[in-house]
């Protein structure tokens, strides 16, 4: 549960815009890889300190600063101040535990996404905040950590090779790709927890024990967990779609749209799978109840049945002496005659009536 806590306790009392470190020190160093491209051309190149990524601020192609490690207060300050951004903006870039978010600032767009990832072998989410500064020619993104991987290598690759119309257009459609590279991601992550559902509920069916709801409620929690990463993200891309801005050229509107289409597409599948796992719980919960149901029913049927034969036994347990049945040859066997008898009339009739 500690990823649902946002750790804001160290930043209490200080003023806004103070750029703290929030979250998990995920990188050791700051990675600064810049690829800077047009029609014609391409480089790409890790800047050995912030201060290379100044040139790209006015050039007419178009450039991709990508920042791997958020924990350095004095590179993104440095960051901030060449490219005019606010100092708001820099403390939530610093302060992993945003919301996703879009935020319109005139010359530059703000947008704030949650990549989500899973170890090889592991059933875990991670998250990991992904930050983008969407200029008139440049894009600025920001990540945690470069030591788990990103999902950008397909963007990178088409603009190395120059496919499709990624050199043709400009910064827009490059924060496009990389919003559209996460949400694809998203459907790779349901899928690994699709599997995970159906191997639940088949387990379910067939013996569900004490793990298997653990199981359910390990996966619940992390439905939960994807979904405050992914709900608020159809927000931020129907504000990408609608925003006025200059930015964001209308070319670029309708692959805006498509990408809303696949967030949303993403959210049923999140609410199906939760709405399948509470069902799953409720099975397991009753599947719990009609075992115990049946084990009492078994020991009704044993009770009932041993009930007069208990008062047989009673009866002619007690020690008078002028029982008349005492002194009777063959009363032992006739008792056990008629407590048979009782016996297996009952069974009979119950087995008649289906009770067992």
């Amino acid at each position: 549960m500690a990823r649902f806590a946002n750790k804001r306790s160290r930043k209490a009392g200080l003023p806004p815009g103070s750029l703290i470190h929030v979250g998990e020190k995920k990188a050791e160093k700051t990675k600064i890889t810049i690829i800077d491209y047009d029609e014609q051309s391409f480089q790409r190149k890790e800047a050995a300190n912030v201060e290379e990524c100044f040139v790209f601020k006015e050039t007419a192609t178009c450039t991709w600063i990508n920042i791997d490690g958020v924990h350095d207060a004095g590179i993104i300050g440095r960051i901030g101040e060449c490219y005019g951004i606010h100092s708001l903006i820099l403390e939530d870039i610093m302060t992993t535990a945003q919301r996703p978010k879009m935020e319109d600032l005139g010359n530059y767009i703000y947008v704030v996404l949650r990549m989500l990832s899973s170890e090889k072998g592991g059933d875990e989410v991670q998250s990991e905040q992904v930050s983008l500064i969407v200029g008139a020619n440049f894009v600025i993104s920001f990540q945690e950590s470069a030591s788990l991987g990103d999902v950008f290598d397909p963007v990178r690759e088409r603009i190395r090779t120059g496919k499709g119309r990624m050199r043709k257009m400009g910064a827009d459609y490059l924060a496009y790709s990389l919003i559209d590279a996460i949400v694809d991601n998203y459907f790779i992550i349901l899928e690994k927890l699709g599997e995970r559902v159906e191997v639940l509920e088949e387990e379910l069916v067939t013996d569900p024990g004490q793990k298997t709801l653990h199981d359910i409620h390990t996966l619940k929690r992390e439905m939960i967990y994807v979904r405050k990463s992914v709900w608020p993200l159809r927000e931020v891309i129907s504000g990408l779609e609608r925003a006025e801005s200059p930015l964001i050229k209308e070319a670029t509107g309708i692959f805006l749209r498509d990408v809303y289409d696949h967030t949303i597409q993403v959210i049923d599948t999140i609410e199906t799978y939760r709405d399948m796992l509470s069902g799953m719980l409720d099975m397991y919960l009753s599947s719990v109840s009609n075992r115990m149901n049946q084990v009492m029913k078994v020991l009704t049927i044993i009770a009932t049945i041993f009930i007069p034969l208990t008062f047989i036994a009673g009866v002619y347990g007690m020690n008078f002496k002028h029982m008349p049945e005492l002194e009777w040859r063959y009363g032992y066997y006739a008792i056990w005659a008629v407590m048979l008898t009782i016996g297996i009339t009952m069974v009979v009739l119950f087995r008649k009536r289906k009770w067992m």
